[in-house]
């Protein structure tokens, strides 16, 4: 029997509902049994981060290493989410217009 995968900082989930549906994001946090925040670097930055159910989740095996996000050090950015979802193989949906 296969074990579910665990909602930690750092694992890459992709929506399943709402606006965002199909849209890849990084866990920061979790707040509750059932509740996380998730951001992308784009339209849900760090300062403002989405809370998400987690049965409006699909989560990725893929973990990043919230350590190795930042190697020179400081405090991580959006540039950097962006920039770690990227390398996974998930693209950032940008648009021509400002969003948010």
């Amino acid at each position: 029997m296969k074990r579910p995968l665990s909602l930690e900082r750092g694992r890459i989930v992709i929506s399943t509902q709402g606006r965002d549906k199909g849209r890849a994001f990084l866990i920061l946090d979790r707040i509750g049994e059932d509740t996380v925040t998730v951001a992308d670097g784009l339209v849900h930055r760090l300062e403002r981060p989405k809370k998400k159910k987690t049965k409006h989740l699909h989560v990725k095996p893929i973990m990043v290493n919230w350590d190795e996000i930042r190697p020179e050090g400081g405090l991580v950015q959006d540039s950097d989410l962006r920039r770690a979802l990227e390398a996974n193989g998930f693209t950032v949906k940008r648009s021509l217009c400002k969003e948010g």
